[in-house]
């Protein structure tokens, strides 16, 4: 392929070291890009393709990816370079041997996620706007939690539904639980962590050494609560994850309630995705956190 030319010579210029694709091997695994392992025979790389349209998405994920690296608590895959041509955007990332990694324990994972969001900032949400799956994530500066949850987290995806033509019963559900937010947070006020973002089981690894990685972040700073509840929503976290988590930083006690609440936006961000039957389970979650508050 042409990109694999426009590519290497990419890589030599940033890297100062002469590149050449002369091995590229598809990655199963996404659903959203292509992915590939390149390789000179020296140097190696992971990729990351799509439609020329997506440079910003990968752009986004570069600095997401860079976020959590400078907080110096759990790995990622360093960013090397992204770029574009009439055929396609791409994003090189350093590439780890993931599928050959030894056993890592979770604990580590729970110990270090813990620490990762001990990394505060004054304000919640992030520098830049990024993506949630394929949807606009929307991360404008708020000093206020509950209102940046009601305007770029529920809100954007119920009003996001209603354009594809979700109304009815989920609107009204919707727009009741967006006005009674506020009744999930009577005592506590979130300080605004380092997030992943989009944490479920498939976006995290170990690498040649046994230690945690993470990839394809949906990075913004906001309640941590946010992540642990994903981890939760699709599974693929162990006990011994969550008792290091704990451990290291303990949950407050309504986030049994609070995490329905949050996994509401990435299944909402599902339906608008993928439609189906994440319709009708949208509208069981805010039925049941509707009459917790009530």
């Amino acid at each position: 392929m042409q990109v694999w030319h426009e590519i290497g010579k990419q890589i030599s210029v940033v890297t100062g070291s002469f590149f050449e694709v002369k091995k590229a091997h598809a990655i199963g695994g996404g659903c959203i890009n292509q992915t590939y392992y390149i390789a000179d025979g020296i140097q190696r790389y992971f990729v990351k393709l799509n439609t020329p349209g997506s440079l910003a998405m990968f752009e986004a994920e570069a600095a997401g990816l860079m976020e959590i690296h400078r907080s110096r608590t759990l790995r990622v895959p360093i960013p090397v370079c992204s770029g574009q041509d009439n055929h396609a955007a791409w994003l090189i990332l350093e590439y780890l041997d993931i599928n050959k990694g030894k056993p890592g324990k979770a604990s580590d994972l729970g110990q270090q996620l813990a620490a990762m969001h001990r990394t505060t900032c004054s304000h919640f949400g992030w520098i830049r706007d990024n993506t949630i799956g394929q949807n606009l994530q929307i991360n404008t500066i708020s000093s206020d939690w509950v209102d940046f949850w009601r305007m770029h987290r529920l809100g954007y995806q119920l009003d996001l539904a209603g354009i594809k033509g979700y109304n009815g019963k989920l609107q009204r559900l919707g727009e009741q639980l967006l006005i009674d937010m506020d009744n999930f947070f009577p005592n506590i006020m979130p300080s605004p962590s380092l997030l992943h973002g989009d944490l479920w089981g498939g976006n995290y690894a170990y690498d040649e050494s046994g230690s945690p990685v993470l990839f394809d972040p949906a990075v913004y700073y906001g309640d941590r609560e946010t992540d642990i509840a994903m981890t939760e929503l699709f599974g693929g976290f162990s006990a011994d994850f969550y008792s290091a988590y704990h451990c290291e930083y303990p949950l407050d006690s309504g986030y049994n309630i609070r995490k329905v609440f949050y996994n509401l936006y990435h299944v909402l961000n599902h339906l608008n995705l993928f439609g189906g039957g994440y319709r009708y389970q949208a509208e069981q979650m805010m039925s049941s956190l509707l009459a917790q508050i009530r």
